[in-house]
């Protein structure tokens, strides 16, 4: 059965997103290659990438221009082209067509669809910021591995990522801490 694991950025204070649309919540967040090279080889192999449909937009307006740039930083090109590569699944009920290649729009019920995604053939599924993905999918205990990357920062205010969820246990698998000043925490989850 494949399993899903979710990367989230989130401050000391819990939030994983501040509530600046135009920045699709990400002008707190302490950027450093290190922690995006630990992460991505400790993640394994993921060939789906599961998205709400404003996580999607983000993605598409920040990654999509890279591919062409020829200026832009060669692991910066590296992350484009291995997400245009990835079959993204945007569960969105506004969105009727994509832009983005391997991307399939799917309006139906969440949490079914995931369900038999993991029981498809394939690699591990990510899923990545998209906050109402992560809550649903946490509550029915459809995610395997949960990774944090928490941030130096107090944010005060911004989306929570654990809201109305129910209590559910983790078991530490690995932790690392970086000169920028995050950490990255990597749990599997324990069924109470």
């Amino acid at each position: 059965m494949r399993k899903i694991k979710m990367l989230n950025r989130v401050s000391i204070d819990g939030y994983f997103a501040s509530l600046n649309d135009a920045t699709f919540g990400m002008d707190w967040f302490v950027h450093d290659p290190e922690v995006d090279k630990a992460v991505h080889e400790s993640g394994g192999r993921m060939d789906t990438l599961l998205l709400g449909e404003i996580t999607y937009m983000g993605f598409e307006r920040s990654w999509v221009p890279i591919l062409n740039d020829p200026n832009a930083p060669e692991q910066m090109k590296a992350v484009a082209e291995e997400l245009t590569q990835m079959t993204k699944i945007v569960f969105s009920k506004n969105l009727k067509e994509a832009k983005w290649e391997n991307t399939k729009i799917f309006d139906g019920n969440l949490v079914d669809k995931v369900r038999k995604l993991k029981e498809e053939t394939g690699s591990d599924i990510l899923v990545m910021g998209s906050g109402t993905i992560v809550q649903q999918l946490a509550e029915e205990e459809l995610i395997d591995e949960y990774m944090f990357i928490v941030t130096p920062v107090v944010a005060s205010e911004g989306k929570r990522l654990f809201q109305h969820v129910k209590r559910f246990g983790l078991r530490l698998l690995d932790t690392k801490a970086f000169k920028s000043g995050n950490v990255v925490l990597h749990y599997e989850l324990i069924k109470l």
